[in-house]
């Protein structure tokens, strides 16, 4: 099987439509990729099966997944009505050395300045190997949604410019969230206290919350 690189973002639109309706087990076929029984030890096998059926070439690194296109691929699992199961990572939050840092030149707009979202189903009632893809939807923020992103972006970061990073909870934002980013509470990062000292924290990393991506999914549906 030849690999797949999108020229264009015609080409890379055709085929996610292309996945669309086939099960996991179907996709997994198709690429010669094993299919684990559960997601338990490999958390990322949906993403990299997408990533790969599509020829997103960014891996790791922290670029767009289509960084010739300006395009980042986000797989989002939902329900049987369509509505988002969990939250959706976009950045890890700098936490250290972030003194002069905007909204128009961070890594949070860079990563939502135009989206592919690939809904799959993800209800654990349904066998992995028989989950399908769904329609893919290109979106782009509207001018409303862009600014209340930069403005959850920013009075996150205040927060976390004011040594309050302890402070924040998943209920700060109205789009956008700060929670904990790290394979196990062991993992500590350098972060400013409130008295501007040197602090041991969790890595943080910004959420689109539920409520937005149920906003963008069904705004694509109308």
């Amino acid at each position: 099987m030849p690999i797949f690189f999108p020229n264009c973002e015609q080409e890379l639109l055709q085929r996610a439509e292309l996945a669309a309706g086939y099960t996991f087990a179907d996709i997994a076929k198709y690429l010669n990729m094993p299919m684990p029984q559960n997601l338990t030890k490999q958390k990322g096998w949906i993403g990299n099966l997408i990533e790969t059926f599509l020829g997103a070439n960014a891996g790791s690194k922290a670029e767009r997944d289509f960084a010739s296109l300006g395009i980042e691929l986000k797989t989002i699992p939902i329900d049987n009505q369509g509505k988002p199961l969990e939250t959706t990572f976009v950045s890890v939050a700098p936490l250290m050395a972030n003194h002069g840092v905007i909204w128009e030149t961070s890594h949070v707009k860079y990563k939502l300045t135009k989206v592919l979202w690939i809904p799959i189903q993800g209800e654990r009632t349904i066998a992995l190997a028989d989950r399908k893809v769904g329609r893919p939807i290109l979106w782009m923020p509207s001018l409303q949604q862009e600014q209340q992103l930069k403005q959850d972006w920013q009075e996150l970061m205040d927060m976390i410019t004011l040594g309050q990073v302890e402070k924040i909870t998943a209920r700060y934002g109205t789009y956008l969230q700060i929670r904990p980013k790290a394979a196990n509470g062991r993992a500590l990062t350098e972060a400013i206290g409130e008295n501007g000292q040197i602090i041991l924290t969790r890595p943080r990393g910004f959420y689109l919350k539920k409520s937005f991506t149920w906003q963008i999914l069904n705004n694509a549906i109308k």
